[in-house]
C-alpha cells in the first residue's frame, strides 16, 4: 500500500454536513465531499491485508485496496478504471448502499473501518469533474436484440454490461423516466435525480433505449417483446409491501411508505401527480417499520413540517456493537442512527400495532399499540415475544406510513401472461448459476429473483445476468463475472 503505516497515523473521518435546520428547508443532498488531503489520509488507512475481507464482503466483489492505493497516490484515472471494472455505478453505492464493505473491513476488528463508502463516491465524482467518465464507442454490434423490463438498478446494469458485450438493448419502464427504484423510491436528499439522470445520459449515448410510460403486460404487449427479442431481462423488483391486516386498516390516513415516497419524489421532479396528495404537514406521523424505508420516511415528513414523528420497530433496540452472534466479518445488525433521524423523530422498540383508531368521517386519528417483551435464544439474538401486561395504550396519528418491507414481484399481468414459475417466497424461480427462468430466452435478475434486497445485491445481480444471457446468445461471453480473473482485466 502507498502509506503502510496510515492506519496508524491516521482515524476515521467523515465529511461534514449541513446544520439541520439549514438541510430540512429542501431536498437537495447536504453531505460535502472530503477534501483532497482528507481523502489521502483515509485511503492512507487501508492496511496490507493478507487476506482482504472486504473484497468478499462487497456483493460486487469491488478491488477495494487497489482503488484506495490509487487514491492515496492521487491517481484518480486508475482508481476510476479499478472501481469500474466491478461496479457500473459508483455514484449510486457511494451514496446509498450500507457499506457491506466496511463491516468486513479487517482494521474493522478492533479500530474503525476504513471509510470505503465515502472514498468509492469521491473516485466517481472527481471522475466526472475531469472528463474520465465518457460514453464506451462500440465498434461491433451482434445483431441480437435484449429487452430488459425494468431501469431499477438491476436493470440498469444488466443494460449497461450487455450494450458493452455489443447487443443492442431497449429498457422498458412503467413510470414516466427511468430509474426505478433510484429514482422514485429514494429521497432527492440522498441521491439527487441529477446524478441518475446523468448516469442514464451516459448509456444513452452508449446506445441503450429507455422507452417510458411502457407497463409491458398492460400497456406493451407481452407478444410482441416476445416475438421481437431474441433475448428477454425480467428486473421489475419485489413492488407487493408487506401489509397490517389489523382493524381499521382501511381509514383514510393508511398508506404504504412507497406511495408516500414516490409522490414527494415526482413533486420535486415536477412530474405530475394523478393520486390524492399524500403530505405529513401539521400532522402526527408514525412509521411502523424501523429500516432504511422507514428512515427515508421519517426524513421526507420532518420536510413537510410534521406535528410530530415516531418509528416504530417491533424487534428490541440493537447494540451498538457486535454481539457473540455477529461475529466478524459477517454484517452485524447494529443500531443505526442516519441522517434523517439526527433531523428529529421518536423512536420506539419493541412495540407492535393492534389497530387504527378512525374519527366520525372515517379518517385516521390514533394507533393502539402495545409494548413486547422478547426472550432470546441460546445464543443471545431475539426469538420471539410476548405482549407486555397492561401496555395497551392509544397516541394520535394522523399520517400512519407501513414501512415493513417487501415480499415478491407483481405476479399478475406481466409473469402471469408469461407463465413464469415462482418460487415458494413467490420469487421468479431462476437458478444463481443461471438467472433463467422456465422459459428459455426469458431471464430475471435482482429483487425479482432474490427478493428484497440491496442496490449494491441488485447491481451485481444485473452483471452476472448480463453474463448469461450473453452466453446464451453468442455461446460464450468476455464480459466480467464475479468468479473470475475477468475483473483484473479492465485496468
Amino acid at each position: 500500500m502507498g502509506k503502510p503505516t496510515g492506519f496508524k497515523e491516521f482515524t476515521r473521518e467523515l465529511p461534514s454536513k449541513l446544520p439541520v435546520e439549514d438541510r430540512k428547508k429542501n431536498y437537495k443532498e447536504f453531505v460535502s465531499l472530503l477534501p483532497e488531503q482528507k481523502l489521502n489520509e483515509q485511503s492512507a488507512r487501508c492496511m496490507n491485508c493478507g487476506v482482504p475481507f472486504c473484497h468478499s464482503g462487497c456483493p460486487l466483489g469491488n478491488i477495494i485496496p487497489e482503488f484506495n492505493d490509487a487514491v492515496y497516490r492521487k491517481e484518480w484515472k486508475e482508481a476510476y478504471e479499478i472501481l469500474i471494472s466491478t461496479n457500473n455505478f459508483p455514484e449510486f453505492t457511494g451514496r446509498i448502499c450500507p457499506a457491506p464493505c466496511e463491516t468486513s473491513c479487517v482494521l474493522g476488528i478492533n479500530q474503525p473501518a476504513v471509510t470505503i463508502e465515502e472514498i468509492e463516491k469521491n473516485i466517481i465524482e472527481i471522475a466526472f469533474e475531469k472528463g474520465f467518465v465518457t460514453p464506451r464507442k462500440l465498434n461491433v454490434r451482434t445483431g441480437k436484440k435484449i429487452a430488459v423490463i425494468g431501469s431499477g438498478p438491476a436493470g440498469l446494469a444488466t443494460a449497461a454490461q450487455l450494450n458493452y458485450a455489443g447487443h443492442e438493448v431497449t429498457v422498458y419502464e412503467r413510470d414516466p423516466k427511468p430509474g426505478g427504484l433510484l429514482r422514485f423510491g429514494i429521497p432527492d436528499f440522498k441521491l439527487e435525480k441529477t446524478v441518475v439522470e446523468r448516469r442514464i445520459k451516459v448509456m444513452e449515448e452508449e446506445g441503450v433505449q429507455f422507452i417510458c410510460n411502457a407497463n409491458v403486460g398492460v400497456n406493451i404487449r407481452v407478444n410482441d417483446i416476445m416475438r421481437d427479442y431474441h433475448a428477454v431481462v425480467l428486473a421489475g423488483g419485489s413492488t407487493i409491501p408487506r401489509d397490517l391486516t389489523i382493524p381499521g386498516r382501511e381509514l383514510k390516513g393508511v398508506h404504504y411508505a412507497m406511495e408516500f415516497l414516490k409522490q414527494q419524489n415526482k413533486r420535486v421532479s415536477e412530474l405530475s401527480i394523478d393520486e390524492k396528495d399524500i403530505k405529513a404537514t401539521a400532522k402526527n406521523v408514525v412509521v411502523i417499520g424501523g429500516g432504511d424505508t422507514g428512515s427515508d420516511c421519517v426524513g421526507t415528513s420532518n420536510r413537510h413540517l410534521a406535528k410530530s414523528i415516531t418509528q416504530f420497530e417491533l424487534l428490541p433496540k440493537p447494540p451498538e456493537s457486535r454481539a457473540n452472534y455477529m461475529p466478524w466479518p459477517t454484517y452485524p445488525m447494529l443500531l443505526k442512527t442516519t441522517t434523517s433521524h439526527e433531523e428529529g423523530a421518536d423512536r420506539i422498540w419493541e412495540v407492535a400495532t393492534k389497530a387504527f383508531i378512525g374519527d366520525e368521517q372515517g379518517n385516521l386519528k390514533a394507533l393502539q399499540i402495545v409494548d413486547l417483551e422478547w426472550t432470546n435464544a441460546a445464543d443471545g439474538r431475539p426469538s420471539k415475544f410476548t405482549e407486555k401486561a397492561g401496555s395497551v395504550r392509544e397516541i394520535p396519528c394522523e399520517l400512519a406510513l407501513l414501512a415493513m418491507g417487501f415480499l415478491h414481484p407483481d405476479p399478475t399481468g406481466l409473469l402471469d401472461e408469461l407463465g413464469i414459475e415462482l418460487d415458494e417466497r413467490g420469487n421468479v424461480k431462476a437458478t444463481e448459476q443461471a438467472y433463467q427462468t422456465n422459459i428459455a430466452k426469458v431471464f430475471t435478475a435482482g429483487d425479482m429473483r432474490r427478493g428484497q434486497s440491496l442496490v449494491v445485491w441488485a447491481i451485481s445481480e444485473g452483471r452476472e445476468c448480463a453474463r448469461k444471457v450473453d452466453i446464451y446468445l453468442t455461446g460464450s461471453s468476455l464480459l466480467a463475472s464475479k468468479d473470475s480473473s475477468l475483473f483484473m482485466q479492465a485496468y
